[in-house]
């Protein structure tokens, strides 16, 4: 199934449980813009290559488009669009004045040069300045891209329009960025799981935890689950992936990771598992944080896990979400689930703003506030309604962004 399609039956419980005109809906659905342009650089060896990079900007209604920027050799228009729709109710969801959008190069980070990436983004910026800034569309990380890139961004883009830091966010904190945006995605992720654990009466330590992915949301969730006193049982990247019954060590998880490239291939410290054996290790959490796609028709069967929290985009697809929802199992969607990121995101801009900037333990307070709100509201409305997570989530974003829609006169 296409990722546009997937998003669309989401959309569709959503609106059918809302009550949506037929018109409204085509309107919330189609992206406002959608560009895709031509990236031609010299490579560090002389040589001519080519790139294709993606920026598509779903709707405004609420504030200026934000979505994040991914390099990796899988993406394609159709992936970015799902992806900024997603961004539109993410946002929404928790209630930040933005849209959403999504961006992406067609690229292998690991096989450029970071002369070459650079080269690869300010070409980017090149050929979409006049389509991003401060008040129109918000670029930030994702998937391949880092707070070097975004750097490299607020440059090129500082060339044509001035000083400008409020263009984008996820810089890094000594060029205008914010403490506490790197760890914001999974310190969320984290935030939101003990929150769940608590609405199902479930005690928190000693709670075991499976997370498929170990990057940079992957290892703080890791971190901020072991310091609630989770115990985490199994972890594994592109790869390796370990399990033990009575926990790994989590720092010497993160310290190995960074010795070793970030890989955790060879790690000394737990069992050797295969990635489909993490996706079914005996836990009452699992969480994956990696790609999207993950728990398909033909593993959701396996799944031991009582609860699923989303912190990668889409991991879990439609068909494999209506097995889990029939065998019990109770899953957080990604736009609730990692949208600490974007929430810390929007400090980052509001402070760029006003040329002010916030301490680290201001960062983590407002964001355990907004994320606890928004879990409380989707909490509620999916008791009171009687449908999964995921609905109401769709319904809160979905309800908002039509709201605005109308109020602004664009319906």
């Amino acid at each position: 199934m296409r990722a546009t399609d997937a998003t669309r039956l989401y959309f569709d419980a959503a609106a059918d449980q809302l009550d949506l005109s037929p018109s409204m809906r085509e309107l919330l659905l189609t992206a406002k813009r959608e560009v895709q342009v031509q990236i031609p650089i010299e490579r560090d060896s002389g040589e001519l290559a080519t790139f294709i990079g993606y920026r598509v900007q779903h709707n405004d209604a609420r504030g200026p488009f934000k979505g994040g920027l991914r390099y990796h050799p899988q993406v394609d228009l159709d992936e970015v669009r799902a992806l900024a729709a997603l961004m539109t109710w993410k946002t929404a969801v928790v209630n930040i004045p933005y849209g959403g959008a999504k961006g992406g190069v067609a690229i292998d980070p690991r096989s450029c040069s970071v002369r070459e990436l650079e080269r690869v983004t300010r070409r980017f910026v090149d050929a979409i300045h006049d389509l991003f800034g401060p008040d129109v569309d918000i670029p930030a990380p994702d998937m391949g891209t880092s707070a070097d890139v975004m750097a490299w961004i607020m440059n090129q883009y500082g060339k044509y329009h001035g000083f400008a830091p409020a263009c984008v966010t996820g810089k890094p904190v000594e060029y205008h960025g914010i403490p506490g945006r790197e760890e914001a995605t999974g310190r969320g992720v984290g935030t939101l799981t003990l929150k769940l654990l608590g609405r199902i009466g479930r005690p928190i330590p000693g709670t075991r935890i499976a997370i498929q992915g170990f990057g940079n949301v992957g290892t703080h969730t890791a971190k901020y689950l072991h310091d609630a006193e989770c115990r985490i049982v199994a972890v594994g990247d592109a790869t390796a992936a370990f399990h033990r019954a009575d926990g790994l060590d989590v720092l010497e998880l993160l310290r190995y990771a960074r010795e070793h490239d970030g890989r955790l291939a060879g790690f000394p410290g737990g069992d050797a598992i295969t990635g489909a054996e993490l996706l079914a290790a005996e836990c009452e959490v699992l969480i994956p944080a990696a790609l999207g796609g993950v728990i398909t028709t033909a593993n959701a069967g396996a799944v031991r896990a009582r609860l699923i929290v989303e912190a990668a985009n889409a991991p879990v697809e439609p068909d494999a979400d209506t097995i889990l929802a029939e065998r019990g199992i109770t899953v957080l969607p990604d736009i609730l689930a990692n949208a600490g990121g974007v929430t810390a995101s929007w400090f980052e801009w509001v402070q760029n703003r006003q040329h002010y900037q916030w301490g680290i333990n201001r960062v983590r307070q407002e964001l355990d506030r907004i994320l606890s709100e928004a879990f409380e509201q989707v909490w509620h409305l999916a008791q009171s309604r009687q449908v999964p997570l995921r609905t109401a989530a769709y319904m809160v974003g979905l309800g908002r962004v039509a709201r605005a829609t109308v109020l602004g006169g664009l319906a």
